[in-house]
């Protein structure tokens, strides 16, 4: 089992920056690929980041290329989503999750979730 608490959301205006934490416990924190996910009211849940096992290979939606950016460290269990220049469509609540098959960009693959952290960007 594999649990992932996310932190660092809030309100924040258009072309701010804002970072986001998810430290996980359980199982062996690098044997899984970690993901950023989405979710704005009356929306599915969509992909943003995400960065394999070791770190090594990261994959971004295009929405997001160029604003964001994933790291992890494995020391520390932690994952970061660093955003930059954010805009009023990045508004949503924002899942880190935990898949033990690899760097997917579809929510199917992924076996662990967080409670999701509020990220509201004001126009």
């Amino acid at each position: 089992q594999v649990q992932l608490v996310e932190s660092g959301g809030g309100l924040v205006q258009t072309g701010g920056s804002l970072r986001l934490s998810c430290v996980t416990s359980g199982r062996t924190f690098s044997s899984y690929a970690l993901g950023w996910f989405r979710q704005a009211p009356g929306k599915e849940r969509e992909f943003v980041a995400a960065t394999s096992s070791s770190g090594a290979n990261t994959v971004y939606a295009d929405s997001v290329k160029g604003r964001f950016a994933i790291s992890r460290d494995n020391a520390k269990n932690t994952v970061i989503l660093q955003m930059n220049s954010l805009k009023p469509e990045d508004t949503a609540v924002y899942y880190c999750a935990a898949s033990i098959r690899g760097t997917y960009t579809s929510t199917r693959y992924y076996q662990y979730w967080g409670q999701g952290t509020q990220v509201t960007v004001s126009s």
